[in-house]
């Protein structure tokens, strides 16, 4: 018996099947062991000793493989083609070899590209050893990351309250993030002006032509600085005579892009399928695992992480032979297309991403796909097959008229451009990330040279300059792929650790960097600025490619970087806080004191007049506040801006005394943003409450900070169990309580409109025992896991997500929760876990999970003490006062993406 180890099972049981009973196929369900999070997993002072820890659910798996390998002839190791499944076989040998269950078996590394019969039997005709340098590479970005996230991050914890952690890649994207939002903010709009004049052929065709000469110069676009030089051009072209000068016709060609490389499909899946990063390789991950195709399993793509972009020759002869068949000897080349690799030394795999049979046209397939699927699949067989069609021919016409008053002449272009033959175009044209003049067909008439022509209308146009775009993920990828940061199997991880930092976030498709994402970068470049380069981490990139050719030594390439790092970190331990703030408040300036539009010091305190603003640190993250506290309680939020502050900024606003107590209400603005307060006696507490979401301090009148001071209010007493039920709002929005357990309300209104009634009936439909603020509602039931147990959609404080035992995984943005497949959800928690779906446990085992499981969720769900609005406990556990921020869970340090 031979073993064959891949990474997960829906390939081992597709692999099992091609290989035959001779073979036994297991899964390692990924890494099985990783470097533990606490001091010394790497130890520069032993050159780097590294000290891995065998994952708690790996280590049943291993047994088991364990005991196969010592009665097998042969262990082949068959993980992923790229660095991570060179990794993944070398940890698991290194197990086994621990274990002692290796003895004189030989010891085999396979790998194949893509899922098929022949590719898996290809592959195991061709056999060799681990290559030491891969694993190498493997262990020294690892190092490095450790080294940096677990020495970088508690710096950050400790001279900035709210920072999550820091990274070797992650912190590098954050920074392009945030440059781009500074050089957006330093942008200063320039006006211009166009000038197209309506013109009609001496058959009566009318076409449009700009100005682009004047005064003998040519005019460039921003030329036409003011509407009075745009009002005297008009003047000129109203009264001219206007003669075609010349009429240029020029071919032109257009080539195909090359086929996917993992970049490219996350960039294009992004622009044309709306699919986030995450989204994209989540379904491609399903592609290249295998899709049921009438009885067999069958891989559909090639694997796809890759930054390589040639395909194998019997690749380029399936793909010839299907565009000829599907489109016409006309779009075949004479010769193959052959293309080179841009990116520096890509060896993440060697082929780029295509169909592994070309010959399963999309249409074909899309009964076995779900929607995901189907479109990822079209997607990557359209690229691959117009990447070996013939280019597309335009012909690009221009027109250069002169509007002649006098002898004074004013020159005017006309241009267009016509699709002659199609080529590639005809499969497949690749998206844009912002317009492009060249994207816009527009014929033009028939149009001779010396042609008098007609003036129809003259129309000025004022414009402005605009800023760069914010990047999206398909651009920010492209980006860092040009400078070199990062590789394929990071760029999505690296994406999802800047949202899940709350250091980025995505509004209509574009990252926009936070205050804690602007504040851990302003600190990076103050302090570590070398490391955050991006000159410095592409060239840190270019060692670990090197380590992997063999070229360098990765403990010396360690010795390098930890020496000057290591120092750098002691230096900013030494830092007082106060500097540091100095620091920020300077680097920070645009975004925390902007310009007054009054001309005023945008530093001064709004509230004493004598103060200084700066930055500052709290428990729950920086704030800005006023230097003469604690005379002076002026305090506001990171990022908000002080020009559109109301009368709260400027301190508290007396709203009115309460019609019962008599009390005086007064608006103020606090670090968690504005909120309402009730003065009290002197031994008393004054009541508060944050403004509910969507209620601005400037509409805030005594009404309704009334009702607001006045919560938790009193709906009535329920009918059956003769218990006070209450509405009020919480952390996690509105609520009712009652008999120690919420309910939630759908809006802010509720709280103060919900009557008896209809608050008996919504704690009615709430299951019992069940609490929205820890175990939302099931919104619909997916289907049984392969493992066992429910797979259900719910309604989460965050938004939709899947569950399935202990593990939630949130749906992308925009996806409906009504239409989730099982499939989908499956691939979501696959993702998110880590860990694939596995075979049901056996009752024994499964009881014994159980009960770890119920442990660990009693202790991870302990809930925070709090106080409701108003200042009065809450009636249970969990519900903490309105407008509190909550505490995260701790980010682990060690790990970057």
């Amino acid at each position: 018996m031979n073993v064959v180890v891949v990474e997960s099972p829906a390939k081992a049981k597709t692999i099992n099947k091609y290989l035959g009973s001779d073979y036994h196929v297991v899964a390692s369900y990924g890494h099985v062991r990783d470097l533990p999070p606490k001091d010394g997993s790497v130890d520069p002072e032993r050159d780097f000793e590294m000290l891995w820890q065998v994952d708690d659910k790996a280590k049943k798996r291993l047994n088991e493989l364990a005991t196969a390998v010592k009665s097998a002839e042969r262990l082949i190791l068959a993980t992923d083609p790229d660095r991570e499944g060179e990794a993944i076989s070398w940890h698991v040998l290194q197990v086994l070899r621990e274990k002692k269950a290796l003895k004189s078996q030989p010891v085999q590394r396979v790998v194949f590209n893509a899922i098929t019969k022949q590719a898996v039997l290809d592959a195991m005709a061709a056999p060799r050893e681990i290559e030491a340098d891969l694993v190498d590479a493997y262990r020294a970005r690892r190092a490095l990351d450790y080294l940096v996230g677990f020495n970088l991050s508690p710096v950050l914890w400790r001279k900035l309250p709210g920072a999550r952690s820091a990274g070797r890649v992650q912190s590098v994207a954050l920074r392009l993030v945030c440059d781009r939002e500074a050089e957006i903010e330093r942008f200063r709009p320039q006006e211009y002006w166009s000038v197209v004049a309506a013109l009609l052929t001496r058959e009566g065709e009318e076409f449009a032509a700009r100005v682009v000469m004047a005064d003998g110069e040519r005019l460039d676009r921003l030329a036409i600085r003011t509407e009075a030089d745009a009002a005297r051009l008009v003047r000129h072209l109203e009264a001219a005579d206007f003669r075609v000068a010349s009429v240029e016709a020029k071919p032109q060609r257009r080539n195909p892009s090359p086929p996917f490389t993992t970049s490219t499909l996350q960039q294009e899946a992004s622009r044309k399928l709306g699919f986030s990063s995450a989204r994209t390789m989540q379904t491609a991950q399903r592609l290249y695992e295998g899709i049921d195709l009438g009885g067999e399993t069958v891989g559909l793509i090639t694997y796809m992480r890759t930054d390589g972009v040639q395909m194998a020759p019997e690749g380029i002869a399936a793909i010839r032979s299907i565009v000829g068949r599907e489109y016409g000897e006309a779009f075949l080349p004479d010769a193959p297309r052959h293309y080179a690799t841009k990116a520096k030394n890509a060896q993440e795999a060697h082929e780029a991403i295509r169909p592994t049979d070309v010959s399963r046209l999309p249409a074909d397939l899309r009964r076995r796909l779900d929607d995901d699927q189907a479109r990822l699949y079209d997607l990557i067989w359209k690229r691959a097959v117009a990447s070996q069609m013939m280019p597309a021919e335009f012909e690009r016409t221009t027109v250069d008229i002169d509007a002649t008053v006098g002898g004074e002449v004013v020159g005017l272009r006309a241009t267009g451009s016509v699709m002659k033959f199609a080529g590639f175009m005809k499969a497949y044209s690749e998206g844009r990330d912002e317009p492009s003049e060249e994207d816009d067909e527009n014929r033009l008439p028939q149009i001779g040279a010396d042609e008098r022509l007609t003036r129809r209308s003259v129309t000025p146009s004022q414009h402005f300059t605009e800023p760069p775009p914010r990047y999206t993920e398909a651009t920010l990828i492209k980006r860092m792929e040009e400078l070199g940061i990062g590789r394929p199997s990071t760029y999505t991880a690296t994406l999802s650790t800047l949202q899940d930092r709350d250091y980025v976030t995505i509004d209509k498709k574009r990252l926009v960097p936070g205050s804690k994402g602007r504040i851990v970068t302003a600190f990076l470049q103050s302090f570590f600025e070398r490391y955050v380069e991006y000159g410095f981490t592409a060239e840190l990139e270019e060692k670990l490619d090197a380590i992997s050719d063999g070229k360098l030594d990765w403990r010396e390439v360690l010795r390098d970087f930890w020496r000057d790092f290591s120092a750098q970190i002691g230096e900013v331990m030494d830092v007082r806080t106060a500097a540091v703030l100095d620091a920020l408040n300077d680097d920070l300036a645009p975004l925390i004191f902007p310009p007054k539009e009054d001309g005023s010091d945008p530093r001064a305190c709004p509230a004493c007049a004598e103060g200084r603003l700066s930055l500052k640190n709290g428990r729950y993250g920086a704030f800005i506040g006023c230097s003469n506290y604690p005379d002076c309680n002026y305090v506001r939020q990171l990022g908000d801006d002080p020009n559109a502050e109301g009368a709260a900024a400027q301190g508290p606003v007396v709203l009115g005394a309460h019609p019962v107590t008599g009390r005086e209400i007064t608006l103020r603005s606090g670090r968690f943003g504005p909120y309402v307060e009730m003065a009290a006696e002197a031994e008393e507490k004054p009541a508060r409450s944050s403004l509910p979401k969507g209620w601005a301090p400037d509409e805030v009148t005594l009404e309704k900070a009334v009702m607001l001071v006045d919560l938790p209010r009193e709906v009535g007493i329920h009918p059956e169990t003769h218990e006070p039920i209450q509405a009020g709002l919480g952390r996690y929005g509105p609520f009712l309580l009652h008999g120690g357990k919420y309910t939630k309300l759908e809006s802010v209104e509720d709280v103060f409109e919900v009557g008896l009634n209809r608050a008996v009936a919504l704690i009615a439909e709430r299951k019992d025992g069940q609490r929205f603020s820890r175990t939302p509602a099931s919104l619909k039931s997916l289907g049984e896991h392969p493992s066992g147990g429910e797979v259900t959609v719910r309604e989460g404080r965050y938004g939709p997500y899947v569950n399935h035992g202990k593990v939630n995984a949130t749906l992308p943005k925009g996806s409906d929760p009504q239409s989730i497949t099982l499939a989908e959800a499956l691939a979501l928690l696959e993702a998110k876990s880590g860990k694939p779906a596995k075979p049901a446990k056996s009752a024994k085992s499964k009881a014994k999970a159980d009960q770890a499981d119920a442990k660990g969720a009693k202790a991870a769900q302990a809930p925070g003490k709090g106080k409701a609005a108003g200042g009065k406990k809450a009636a249970a556990k969990g519900q903490p006062a309105a407008g509190r921020s909550g505490k995260g869970k701790a980010a682990s340090p060690q790990t970057d993406v």
